[in-house]
């Protein structure tokens, strides 16, 4: 991108070990003699570096899908004011391809086949100095049978202007683009060029025998820019704005083919959105009602669980009770028993010391 637009653009390195894809937008104002350009830059961080690249095209969808539902909201807008909004919609989506020299990657084309009714793509072979001419020719020729026969369509520059039906026609042949992309300047012959430096020799980046970065450039900004908006605004998001209101109930005609009326639609729509509105309502009482008589279930299940417990327990005590009361009444008779017997021993341990008292006087007067 700092190749493309002769500028150097303030971004952090991505890194490769993200959880998944997330985009990141970043807005430039660039300036080039007299024109001015509000360019927005939107990377698909994270891209293809997962295991699992299932879901990797959604966040890509998603997103353009929200830049479509923003502009829709502002033109739906009673004071819309389109002539100053920042349009934020995606115009273009250049889609880097690995030049492996094989063939496209799975989710190369279930990707594209995603994004093609959501945005101009134009697909573009990167570091294409890593393969030779012919390995390059045979892989563009590979990779556009193989998004033909699964049904990708990629943008195809406009031939009806007889303007510039020649130089598209021309262009359309060389799709895919085989770019090399360099910020640095290296002297060839007497002048100062961007290029990459190799020990073998020199690609020049705007040297059209080395590459097609002068095409794409030519083609992005110099002849195709205002279509590729176009393009956008009467095609993708012309789908996705008829999708959306016909999924909100809007057709042009009635069921009798008669011209669309707006008021009844919206009374139409008004109805059965409180037709849904009273029917969930029924549903939440119905749910109430039936949660309040299994908590009145249940609770009652749990008195008579507690009761049960509760008069087994006082059972219990009184069994205990009762066993304690038997046991105080044993122990009460060993004490009687005992008594007793403590005081017929006493009574006999004293007529013995009464006996041998009188004895020992009887001796005694002797």
């Amino acid at each position: 991108m700092n190749t493309l637009f002769n500028t150097l653009f303030e971004a952090e390195e991505a890194s490769h070990y993200q959880n998944g894809v997330y985009l990141r937008p970043r807005t430039y104002d660039l300036k080039e003699s007299n024109v001015q350009l509000k360019l927005t830059v939107v990377d698909t961080v994270g891209f293809g570096d997962q295991i699992n690249k299932e879901e990797s095209f959604k966040p890509i969808v998603d997103y353009i899908d929200t830049q479509f539902e923003t502009y829709l909201q502002e033109e739906m807008k009673i004071k819309r004011s389109l002539f100053d909004y920042h349009d934020t919609r995606i115009h273009i989506c250049l889609y880097f391809i690995a030049p492996t020299g094989h063939s496209l990657k799975s989710l190369d084309l279930v990707t594209m086949k995603k994004l093609d009714s959501k945005v101009n793509i134009i697909p573009v072979i990167a570091k294409a100095d890593t393969i030779s001419k012919s390995e390059l020719h045979k892989f563009k020729i590979k990779i556009m049978s193989e998004l033909v026969s699964n049904g990708v369509q990629i943008h195809q520059f406009p031939t009806e202007d007889e303007a510039v039906t020649e130089i598209n026609s021309s262009m359309n042949a060389h799709l895919p683009f085989a770019v090399v992309g360099s910020v640095e300047e290296v002297k060839v012959g007497n002048k100062m060029v961007k290029a990459r430096l190799y020990p073998w020799g020199t690609v020049q980046v705007e040297n059209e025998s080395h590459c097609d970065f002068v095409k794409l450039r030519e083609m992005l900004l110099r002849v195709n820019m205002e279509d590729l908006r176009e393009q956008t605004h009467a095609r993708h998001y012309e789908l996705y704005r008829r999708c959306k209101l016909e999924e909100l109930g809007f057709t042009d005609t009635d069921p009798d083919n008669k011209p669309f009326s707006l008021q009844e639609t919206y009374e139409a729509k008004r109805k059965e959105f409180l037709g849904d509105l009273q029917h969930k309502e029924d549903e939440m009482r119905q749910m109430f009602v039936n949660k309040v008589k299994e908590t009145e279930a249940e609770l009652k299940e749990k008195e008579r669980e507690l009761h049960e417990r509760f008069e087994q327990l006082k059972r219990m005590h009184q069994e205990e009770k009762r066993n304690l009361e038997e046991k105080r009444s044993d122990l009460e008779e060993e004490m009687n028993d005992f008594n007793r017997r403590k005081v017929a021993a006493e009574t006999l341990m004293g007529q013995s010391l009464q006996g041998s008292s009188q004895l020992f006087r009887k001796d005694k007067k002797k």
